[in-house]
């Protein structure tokens, strides 16, 4: 996919999880009518990835929803496949499958016609998944369309794979740095959709205290994204113990819109398609809308 059907700029959050569907569908609306271009939300102890999609495109006419990431290890792929085609098809361009996560075994076996490698072998089962999903009969009477695809893509190889099997990555908790490197390895025509966390408050004290938890969050139980940051350049002194300034600086922008809108940018000029900012705040269990609101001038 090109970033003409997802925009510059998007919106990410994990905050729809914890609320009622009204509500989830009023803020989708009001996200689509401040002119983003795509609506992507996590996968973790909410709703499921699928019926979370089916939601937020029904709430609203065009934006682009994305699924940021529908994780592996939750769904077998011939269910996978066939949720795609059912929303690909009632909502025609509208709905983006992301996919990653992990899949943990210490044997090798098949499970529905998927063969499972052994642990730690994340790229080649990434790559057996996409397999099965495709291979999967379609029996729908309505025409067929091309899946739009994006991994979850963080080292080289995998970011390689996105580019040769699904045309794109999505790539999380990421600095500038990152997305330029990412670009060299996808070659120019791969689409690269980037989630930038933010924290909007002109006080740059207490908004660093809520950037440095969020990544500490990340370091103490994502092993990947700790070894991605170890393979960009920050050692022990950065990670061991909390987060560095050096890091959280790195991952996180905040501080006033214009702070904001200049990272942004800085993340589109090293490569990224499309950004998706997902706004961090003391009380991540609230929707975000009022910052929301007042960063879509800016960032649109």
């Amino acid at each position: 996919m090109g970033n003409q059907e997802a925009g510059r700029v998007g919106v990410w959050t994990f905050a729809f999880e914890g609320q009622p569907a009204t509500r989830v569908r009023e803020a989708a609306a009001e996200i689509e009518e401040l002119g983003y271009g795509a609506l992507w939300f996590g996968e973790a102890f909410g709703r499921d990835s699928v019926g979370q999609a089916w939601l937020l495109l029904s709430a609203t006419r065009r934006i682009t929803v994305a699924a940021g990431i529908a994780n592996i290890a939750f769904r077998d792929p011939i269910a996978m496949a066939t949720a795609e085609r059912t929303l690909g098809e009632a909502f025609p361009g509208r709905y983006l499958l992301g996919l990653g996560g992990h899949r943990v075994d210490d044997t090798v076996h098949d499970f529905d016609g998927y063969p499972m490698p052994a642990r730690g072998k994340a790229v080649a089962t990434m790559r057996a998944y996409l397999d099965s999903m495709d291979a999967v009969p379609r029996h729908s009477l309505a025409p067929a369309a091309a899946p739009r695809r994006v991994l979850a893509a963080l080292g080289p190889k995998m970011l390689a794979l996105a580019a040769e099997r699904v045309g794109g990555a999505h790539p999380y908790f990421v600095p500038v740095e990152h997305t330029a490197r990412a670009r060299e390895i996808m070659g120019p025509d791969a689409f690269l959709g980037v989630e930038q966390a933010v924290v909007l408050d002109t006080d740059r004290a207490r908004a660093r205290v809520t950037a440095r938890e969020h990544v500490a969050g990340y370091l103490a139980v994502e092993s990947h994204q700790t070894a991605n940051v170890r393979r960009l350049g920050f050692g022990d002194e950065d990670i061991v113990g909390g987060p560095s300034d050096r890091l959280v600086d790195a991952i996180v922008a905040y501080g006033d819109v214009d702070a904001i809108r200049a990272r942004v940018e800085d993340q589109l000029a090293a490569g990224a398609d499309h950004v998706c900012v997902q706004v961090l705040t003391a009380d991540p269990s609230e929707l975000p809308m009022a910052e929301w609101r007042e960063l879509a001038p800016a960032l649109l």
